[in-house]
């Protein structure tokens, strides 16, 4: 059976931003294939903000969460594989929904420990491949988001 986690995360996220409140999420920052700012992890957890208006190119997929974000005003790529989401709740109130060792969880430990083990391969590949730095000619642009 599929982990329930994926499903009950993406329901509860449409549910507080049905309620107009401000979606966080709690997470566990010492698990394999975590990718948060270190610089805000406190007691091995962080507290991610993922409303629209935080966020670009926010996907929740069965494997774990990803996006893009400022921090301190520094661009980051975040990834959270799903096991290592520990909560997600409001802001303004925090109602929500705590995780644990619900059934399925087990697949999820399995998946982040084998998206890790890839991700380091192919990091050792791409130094390996491409020593001499790429630049991009291309000017940047800024664009409008409401």
């Amino acid at each position: 059976m599929k982990p329930s986690r994926p499903y009950l995360l993406r329901a509860l996220y449409e549910w507080v931003l049905d309620n107009n409140m401000t979606p966080h999420i709690a997470v566990d920052a010492t698990l394999q294939g975590v990718q948060v700012p270190d610089q805000f992890v406190q007691d091995g957890q962080i507290t991610l903000n993922i409303a629209p208006s935080a966020v670009q190119g926010l996907m929740i997929d069965d494997q774990g969460i990803s996006f893009s974000a400022r921090f301190g005003g520094v661009p980051m790529n975040v990834y959270v594989p799903m096991v290592a989401v520990l909560a997600i709740f409001t802001r303004e109130n925090g109602m929500g929904m705590g995780f644990g060792m619900e059934p399925g969880v087990e697949v999820l430990l399995e998946q982040a420990e084998n998206a890790a083990v890839l991700q380091e391969a192919s990091v050792e590949t791409s130094v390996a491949e491409d020593d001499t730095p790429r630049r991009d000619n291309k000017k940047p642009t800024l664009r409008v988001v409401k």
